[in-house]
């Protein structure tokens, strides 16, 4: 195994810019710690990795992911199980840390991070690597004191926009963003979907012109055409469901070609 490489040099926004400067969008797959098993996981982030993922979403398992559908909620449970926590997602990303610079995001849920402890989570969660972290239960302005200990910590905490959110509240979050808005695509819980929404690239635009961090889109998209879709119009595409999906029913190898053909797809043309 080679030296740990330093977090300090990697970053999203260096992520997203090399990602422009290629003429693409920035692949960003979701996958949840400890599945399809707890073994699995070192070679999964390894996988993401080599076929190009440019930042990877780690997801904590939680008890009551309310804003994740079927698919994310059974692969968190399924980890659970199998004694995967915070704590032993934060080791695992250090292992992968040692050898691959690709950015990491934790995407968690606000008490796994309180039981851990705040102050502990965000040293902890830097020591071993990430670059940022997705709340999703905590929204701007809800906890003035907690975010300031997430602002003054080296993690971008990525905020989250809805197609519900009102034009004056869009404002609002974007001037708190930090690393990437992510932008959900849809209403509801995450999951795979046939078709994307109406109006999509619009929604983007707007997004866009809000803020002055990249625009990640996700919620939904399952296949490397919906991805290429986004991609012409975002600057990031986040897959998440479908993945999950494959990785249970095929296994890491099995997901290969279709992170590979995400990565092909996020490719804008000329």
């Amino acid at each position: 195994m080679s030296a740990t490489i330093s977090s300090d040099r990697i970053t999203l926004a260096g992520a997203f810019a090399a990602c422009r400067a290629q003429g693409r969008a920035a692949l960003i797959p979701y996958v949840t710690a400890g599945h399809p098993s707890p073994a699995d996981t070192p070679a999964l982030l390894r996988m993401l990795a080599e076929e190009g993922a440019d930042v990877i979403e780690l997801g904590v398992p939680f008890s009551d992911p309310l804003a994740d559908g079927p698919t994310i909620q059974r692969s968190s449970f399924q980890a659970i199980e199998q004694g995967v926590d915070l704590r032993w997602t934060l080791e695992r990303l250090a292992e992968f840390r040692a050898t691959h610079d690709t950015p990491v995001v934790i995407f968690t849920y606000l008490n796994p991070i309180l039981r851990h402890g705040v102050a502990r989570f965000l040293a902890d969660a830097a020591e071993a690597g990430a670059q940022g972290v997705l709340v999703t239960d905590l929204p701007v302005g809800s906890d003035p004191e907690l975010e300031a200990a997430f602002a003054a910590s080296p993690l971008d905490l990525i905020r989250l926009i809805a197609p519900t959110t009102l034009p004056a509240r869009v404002k609002v979050i974007a001037a708190a963003a930090r690393g990437f808005v992510y932008y959900v695509s849809r209403t509801g819980v995450t999951g795979a979907q046939m078709s994307l929404a109406a109006g999509l690239a619009a929604e983007v635009d707007a997004v866009r012109a809000a803020t002055t961090v990249p625009v990640a889109v996700g919620f939904g998209i399952s296949t490397p055409e919906q991805a290429a879709v986004v991609a012409a119009n975002a600057d990031g595409v986040v897959v998440g469901s479908a993945l999950v999906d494959l990785l249970g029913r095929a296994g890491v190898e099995g997901a290969r070609p279709l992170v590979r053909g995400l990565r092909a797809a996020v490719q804008r043309p000329g």
